[in-house]
């Protein structure tokens, strides 16, 4: 098999839900409708949203049009974890249906609810992401997104079944299971983290079994960032689509926006229950379309938990709809939260991987480290070799990456060389930042 031009999955207009096709001014009168509804839900039902809309001195009324938004406040993650478990829910605890939560790695976890609609949503839109992808009715789709209280798995299970289409709810890990399930049910999507799906294509090469063989045709990835490098490594080692998908749980989970299999040119924001913003993260001034900084989302018709100026931290910026009427936010590559600050450069992970994806001797399996060198703060690269070169080869390409880094990102690095395999694999989302500057 070999992978279909992306026209050949271009849907028939007749089978689009309504908004995606229509007017920029139809969507601007949705969105402010629905924007009214949402902030007095919220101010009228949950304390948090009332105190601060209070103590900013606004009130849903003031809203007027969509530009009104700019003077309501902001919630961050802290207010979620501040009111743990249940302060942020608007409407009764006997009325939501599903519960999810972060892992609360760095603290309490955050929790998130949802009404029998907000569920209903949710697999609505996560059915038009798969859709965009290029999946139809009564196709077969493998979700190896983890299940539980991450709302990946669940997402992504809904979303597929709404659609119409066979599900396979294989979870993550067991990965070599993962292998003779795609070969043996003939899934047409895998809905996968990417680095994730890199661990399948070794176990793969491993097993001695040619994606291309296999019934596979589109990978739907998410969770995590990943650079356009990175998809264009993942095409040209299994001729499967690599599409984007984003979400967040505070906002509803996978499913707030979807790359178009036709063009791969950003991810079609659902814009008629997310409204997006982009913020300069420092000052948070909202910035014009077309600007770089902060994704900030507004939900528009959830119910358990509206969220009002939800600071995502991911780092994007808003462009006008192509294969979609709604705007695209550009494919996210970074956080503020993982910026690394190394002697006064900002650094994020993903630029390291794309010059690490660029070099066909070193595998995309790669961890950064960051220690003291003296008083000051170091960075060093964790990358294998591929498995087709030697030594000498991994070498040779770890001196050429510590030099790119030099000179295309400014900074000096250490990079260690490993043995193929020798990188610990993800089942899930991946660990690319391991701090060690406190030992």
């Amino acid at each position: 098999m070999t992978m279909k031009p992306a026209h050949s999955y271009a849907p028939d207009p007749g089978i689009l839900d309504a908004v995606e096709t229509a007017s920029r001014d139809e969507i601007t009168a949705l969105q402010t409708g629905r924007l009214k509804v949402t902030l007095s839900h919220a101010y009228a039902h949950v304390p948090h949203y009332k105190k601060a809309f209070d103590d900013k001195g606004v009130h849903p009324d003031d809203l007027k049009s969509l530009e009104d938004l700019a003077n309501f406040p902001f919630t961050v993650k802290d207010d979620l974890r501040r009111t743990y478990p249940f302060g942020m829910f608007a409407v009764p605890r006997e009325q939501v249906v599903r519960i999810h939560a972060s892992s609360g790695t760095t603290g309490k976890p955050t929790v998130v609810g949802y009404t029998r609609n907000d569920i209903d949503m949710w697999a609505d839109v996560v059915a038009r992401s798969i859709r965009a992808a290029g999946v139809r009715r009564g196709d077969i789709v493998h979700v190896a997104y983890g299940y539980g209280l991450f709302t990946g798995g669940l997402g992504a299970h809904y979303g597929a079944e709404r659609l119409g289409c066979t599900v396979i709810p294989v979870s993550g890990g067991m990965t070599a299971r993962q292998v003779q399930l795609l070969k043996d049910f003939g899934a047409k999507m895998l809905a996968v983290t990417p680095s994730y799906f890199l661990n399948i294509l070794d176990e793969m090469e491993r097993q001695g079994v040619d994606p291309r063989d296999t019934h596979l045709e589109i990978g739907l990835f998410g969770a995590e960032p990943w650079t356009n490098e990175m998809r264009q490594d993942i095409q040209a080692r299994s001729d499967v689509h690599a599409i984007d998908i984003y979400g967040l749980s505070e906002v509803i989970g996978p499913g707030v926006s979807a790359e178009c299999i036709e063009t791969k040119d950003g991810l079609h924001v659902w814009e008629d229950h997310f409204y997006p913003e982009i913020i300069d993260p420092e000052t948070g001034e909202v910035l014009r379309d077309g600007e770089f900084g902060e994704l900030v989302f507004t939900s528009l018709t959830k119910e358990a938990l509206p969220i009002i100026r939800y600071r995502t931290r991911d780092l994007s910026r808003l462009l006008p709809g192509t294969a979609r009427s709604m705007r695209r936010m550009e494919k996210i590559t970074g956080r503020t939260d993982d910026m690394m600050i190394i002697r006064g450069v900002n650094v994020f992970p993903t630029q390291i991987e794309e010059l690490i994806v660029k070099d066909d001797r070193l595998a995309p399996h790669y961890q950064i480290e960051l220690f003291k060198s003296g008083n000051m703060d170091a960075m060093r690269a964790h990358v294998e070799r591929d498995a087709s070169v030697g030594a000498d080869a991994g070498a040779a390409a770890g001196s050429k990456l510590a030099k790119s880094v030099k000179d295309l990102i400014g900074i000096s690095i250490a990079v260690e060389l490993h043995a193929p395999g020798e990188i610990a694999r993800s089942e899930g989302k991946a660990q690319r930042i391991i701090d060690n500057r406190s030992k």
